[in-house]
């Protein structure tokens, strides 16, 4: 089968070509810029363009499916020229669904705990030599590639993006793969470029949860309000089971959860993790994983790439990075590392996106969200407003919206870096909240000047 990838260099579809041609599939592929660790990925795999751009010859009739990246536009030429020939054309997610249809698929959704939540199902799994196929977002240990998409696995664990397919198609990813088994985390706005409003956002939701196959499985978090009244409001003809946060110790830099088996320790920590831990075993429960496997294999999970991931320390400070974007979710890493080392003085970075939705509208959500750091800190990269001919974002509008008057703002990389170099790091934990990398520059290196 000659397969054809429009954006080969997206995070999900260079994992994607990369898993059909291992699959014996004939995979081809453009784009107009691709980025690490696509670029070295897709060489590696002899799948890198010959050379960046779009090249409509290479769209021929003898292409049996054409895979069209969220990064292509409406008049990108290999897709215009693909239609013209009527050649049959995906999104990721609808092939994904293509090639699953014949197995349980189950789709993790939620505003925050994805990736986290769909990195420990599928740890569980691998520990316990179980065959499986997977689609997550992040880089995992143990696992060499982000996707994996075989014939005879009887069952694939998805992380289900609530963001558009394709340009051609504008509904959220997560609906086009027709769970079997389906999980909400939590819900908090987000994607306010193309969901304007909350109601519209939480919408995808209610949508998600009727795509669900007849008398299938719908997982969701009792503690989420919004998740609750989603839940209530619906009448369709699936299961239904809800979660809690369960009880958990953390005894000098330890946390433990405790279960009917005894005391397990973990090596992640933070009420989040423990939730998104409740979520796995649930999941993991409906697709027959006993009680014993589950907490024995996942007392070994180190956690997903940027989910709270350690990055470096000294005998008297600890630095992690997060993905933390969502207002929810920054409230929630604040909290997981305060509580971890209550005696540390926290030192909170969060960088904010700057795009058009940076509105006072949507900074309001952030209330409080930073509360619980003791020293709390807002990086927004104010050259890209300048690119985009955009009004910068004032100091006093965010101290307002997150209701926190000991904010300190920074606007440049090079001011936040120098601010780190000149704090006295002793008794100080330093926490990395972003959705992106600080203006390009490595947090390693933001690390080892505050350490030092």
């Amino acid at each position: 089968m000659r397969v054809h990838f429009i954006a080969i260099g997206g995070s999900i579809m260079h994992y994607l070509a990369i898993a059909l041609a291992k699959k014996g599939y004939i995979v081809s592929g453009s784009d107009d810029y691709i980025f690490e660790p696509a670029y070295t990925n897709l060489k590696a795999n002899a799948l890198l363009p010959k050379e960046n751009g779009w090249f409509p010859e290479k769209i021929d009739d003898q292409i049996d499916a054409v895979i069209l990246g969220m990064h292509a536009k409406e008049d990108n030429p290999e897709l215009l020229k693909a239609k013209e020939l009527g050649l049959t054309v995906y999104s990721y997610p609808e092939f994904i669904y293509e090639q699953s249809v014949n197995k349980t698929r189950v789709v993790i959704g939620g505003s925050y705990g994805k990736t986290t939540i769909t990195s420990m199902i599928m740890h569980v799994l691998k520990e316990l030599e179980r065959d499986f196929d997977y689609v997550v977002g992040a880089e995992l240990e143990g696992f060499e590639n982000s996707v994996r998409i075989s014939k005879d696995a009887p069952i694939v664990i998805i992380e289900g993006d609530d963001y558009l397919a394709s340009v051609e198609d504008k509904r959220p990813k997560f609906l086009l793969y027709k769970a079997n088994i389906a999980l909400i985390s939590g819900l908090a706005w987000d994607h306010v470029d193309v969901y304007p409003t909350f109601d519209s956002y939480l919408h995808q939701f209610n949508l998600f949860i009727k795509s669900i196959e007849p008398k299938g499985t719908l997982i969701y978090n009792k503690e989420d309000k919004k998740v609750q009244e989603l839940v209530a409001e619906d009448s369709s003809n699936i299961n239904k089971h809800g979660y809690r946060t369960p009880e958990f110790t953390i005894n000098k830099g330890q946390t433990s959860v405790s279960t009917p088996v005894g005391e397990i320790p973990l090596q992640v920590f933070g009420r989040h993790n423990l939730s998104n831990l409740a979520a796995a075993y649930t999941v993991c429960e409906w697709i027959g994983i006993s009680r014993e496997e589950f907490y024995d294999a996942i007392k070994s999970f180190k956690g997903a790439a940027r989910r709270l991931e350690f990055v470096t320390s000294n005998n008297d400070s600890v630095v992690y990075k997060d993905f933390a974007h969502t207002p929810s979710k920054v409230a929630a890493s604040v909290q997981a590392v305060k509580e971890q080392y209550p005696d540390k003085t926290l030192v909170a970075i969060m960088e904010l996106p700057s795009n058009a939705g940076l509105n006072e509208n949507f900074l309001s959500g952030y209330k409080d969200s930073m509360n619980k750091a003791d020293v709390p800190i807002i990086f927004i990269n104010q050259e890209s407003f300048k690119q985009k001919n955009m009004e910068p974002v004032s100091d006093e509008l965010l101290r307002k919206a997150f209701n926190n008057e000991d904010i300190v703002c920074f606007n440049t990389v090079l001011g936040l870096k120098d601010h780190l170099k000149e704090m006295d790091s002793s008794g100080k934990n330093l926490l990395f909240m972003s959705y992106a990398n600080f203006g390009g520059i490595s947090v390693v290196n933001f690390a080892d000047v505050f350490i030092s």
